[in-house]
Formats: C-alpha cells, sequence, structure tokens
C-alpha cells in the first residue's frame, strides 16, 4: 500500500538481487555487500525503489568494526540511502526507524552505525534516531600506506587512474613497480613517466613453455615485494603458484559481477537477469547479444577465472547506437571509480 506521499515501505529479510544491484547504481559499488548480509527495509514509489537502509550487517570486515565484535548486545545499522527526488519527504528517517526496530526484534539493545564521517550526516543520526558519537574512526588509518605492483597489458588508462589517485592523496598505496606483457603497452610510458619502475616480461609461445614463463612473472612480481598485486587490464590467467605467493591480489574486470561467486548469471536494476560474462572478452560478449547492461567489478583473485569475492562493482546501461569510442569512455570512468572504491575498502580490511 502506498502512503499519502506515494511510497511503500518492504521489508526483506534477504535483500533481492535486482536491489542489490540498484544499490550499487544508485550509491556507489561497495554497499550491496552489506546489504546483501543481513536485512534491508526498502522504500518505492510508482516509478520503483527510492531508498533503503540495511541492518544486522555481519561478515564485513572493516577494521572500525572489530572492536564491536564481542558485543553480543549490539547490532550493526548497515549503509543506506535515498534517491534525490525522494529526499526532504522523511524517507530516510522512515527507514531508518524501521532498521532500528527490526534490530530490536532480533534482540539487538543498542545499534552501532559505523563510520560516519560527514559532519552533516553525524547530526541527522543524532537528529532521527538520538544517536551519540561512541568513538572515533580513523578511515586514514593514521596515514599508513600499502606498497602496490600493478600489472598491464595495454594502454594503462585505470593504472593512471590509481597513479592519480595515489598522488592527489586519495589512495593509501605507494606504486612499487608496474608489469606489462606487451612490448608495446602504453601504461609502460605512463609508469616511466611517474618515476615508477616498470618492467617488460612478454611471453614467445614459440620457445617458451607457459611453466616457465609463469615463473618469471611470478619472480619480476616478487622483486617489487608488494603487499598488493593489483591486474589492471592484465591479459593473461595467472597460475596457482602465484596466487598461493601473493594472497592479496586484485583484479579489474569490465562486466557486473555478481556477489556470489557460483552464479553464471546476474540481475541488473531493472530486474532483468543477464550472464555474468567472465573471460577474456566481457564487453564484446555483453555487446554480441546485446545484454542491454555493460559494468565493471574489482574482485579478489582466485585459482577460477573472475569468481572471487567482490570488493566493488557497478553496473553501465548499453545505449542502442552508441559507438564503440563512447561507450569505452564511459567504462573507463565506471572503472576508475569502482578501483577507488575497491582499493580504500581493501585498506580498511587489512589488520
Amino acid at each position: 500500500m502506498l502512503d499519502r506521499d506515494g511510497i511503500r515501505p518492504l521489508r526483506e529479510h534477504r535483500t533481492p538481487e535486482r536491489i542489490l544491484a540498484w544499490i550499487d547504481a544508485e550509491f556507489g559499488g561497495a554497499r550491496s555487500s552489506e546489504a546483501a548480509s543481513g536485512g534491508i527495509w526498502i522504500a518505492e514509489d510508482e516509478q520503483g525503489p527510492i531508498g533503503y537502509a540495511a541492518y544486522d550487517v555481519h561478515g564485513i570486515d572493516y577494521h572500525w568494526l572489530r572492536s564491536w565484535a564481542t558485543h553480543q548486545a549490539v547490532g550493526v545499522l548497515g549503509s543506506c540511502g535515498v534517491v534525490p527526488r525522494a529526499r526532504g519527504k522523511r524517507v530516510g528517517t522512515t527507514l531508518l526507524h524501521a532498521a532500528m526496530f527490526s534490530l530490536r526484534e532480533r534482540g539487538f539493545r543498542k545499534a552501532l552505525i559505523g563510520a560516519v564521517h560527514d559532519p552533516e550526516l553525524v547530526r541527522f543520526y543524532e537528529r532521527a534516531l538520538d544517536a551519540r558519537v561512541a568513538g572515533d574512526v580513523d578511515r586514514g588509518r593514521g596515514g599508513r600506506r600499502w606498497r602496490a605492483t600493478v600489472l598491464a597489458s595495454g594502454n594503462g588508462s585505470n593504472f593512471q587512474g590509481v597513479l592519480d589517485g595515489v598522488a592527489a592523496g586519495h589512495l593509501p598505496l605507494d606504486i612499487g613497480g608496474l608489469i606489462v606483457n606487451r612490448a608495446g603497452a602504453f601504461a609502460r610510458e605512463r609508469a616511466v613517466a611517474a618515476g615508477v619502475l616498470a618492467s617488460v616480461v612478454v611471453w614467445d609461445r614459440s620457445r617458451e613453455l607457459r611453466d616457465a614463463y609463469d615463473a618469471r612473472v611470478l619472480d619480476a612480481v616478487a622483486s617489487t615485494e608488494p603487499q598488493l598485486v593489483l591486474l589492471l587490464g592484465w591479459m593473461h590467467v595467472l597460475p596457482a603458484t602465484f596466487i598461493t605467493r601473493f594472497t592479496e591480489t586484485l583484479n579489474l574486470h569490465p562486466a557486473f559481477l555478481p556477489l556470489d561467486p557460483t552464479r553464471d548469471t546476474v540481475t541488473m536494476p531493472d530486474g532483468t537477469a543477464i550472464p555474468a560474462f567472465r573471460g577474456g572478452h566481457a564487453l564484446d560478449d555483453a555487446l554480441a547479444v546485446n545484454s542491454g547492461w555493460a559494468g565493471a567489478s574489482v574482485h579478489r583473485v582466485g585459482v577460477a577465472v573472475d569468481r572471487g569475492e567482490v570488493l566493488a562493482r557497478a553496473p553501465i546501461a548499453l545505449i542502442p547506437g552508441e559507438a564503440r569510442t563512447a561507450l569505452d569512455e564511459r567504462l573507463h570512468a565506471l572503472e576508475r571509480s569502482v578501483v577507488t572504491i575497491a582499493l580504500r575498502r581493501w585498506a580498511w580490511e587489512q589488520p
């Protein structure tokens, strides 16, 4: 039933896949993981979803939540959001009150709202929920930085995005090296311009066995002593020996991957289900079947190709008749945003 403003509240004990996709499309590529881990209240109007509030979030390893893990009487109030057209109608306040009610239903006496850094948002929680600041969170981890090595095969536009983010102080990384597997990869020029050590490790399939080449790649990465390995347009499947050696390896994949790595389809914000489009030709495959959607995801790298835990993702609608150059430009902008979100989340989850 719609209320007098045409808004309908809905409670879900498990967030529908289309809502998870909608959350990533509207509010940023890491929030769906929180919404998927607990319950959710959703507000809809005649045009579709307009807001959400996640509650009883668990399994999210942000460093500021660890000290509260043993507080059994404290439930975690997850992320929330309201689309611009519905703001000013108390939708957010109503959803938060509903989420608090659900936490009480589950036996929690208090709620924790984690890492609220915007002063205006702090005041909103104080007004809406009579919340009080329980402690300070250092989202920047005291200026801590991690040494990262990037692997790329082509132009390196996303590598440049990371370099720019580091230079601007937006990413807590030190780029220790770049490795490319194509002699003419422009990513190498970007590294040289930034003063980053660049190595070229090319595979001549007619003269070298794959195992030998994989060993050379592993040795090249090991020489940079990384705490994190980033695959940004790296067109070579890495062997299990590499993944065992460098457990903190993330990959940027040009598709909207499902949060459940066992699934071969993914539900989009409009409710349509499309293939997950794993592998080296994801965008071409999406265009070939007129899927209507593409996207970008950053996931942990495992032995199974493109089936690691998704840290951040975002969808992008395909426009009929759009030139490939225009699509590539839109997708690259999306990829840079998703990479930034994923790297911040990765840093928040480090010991």
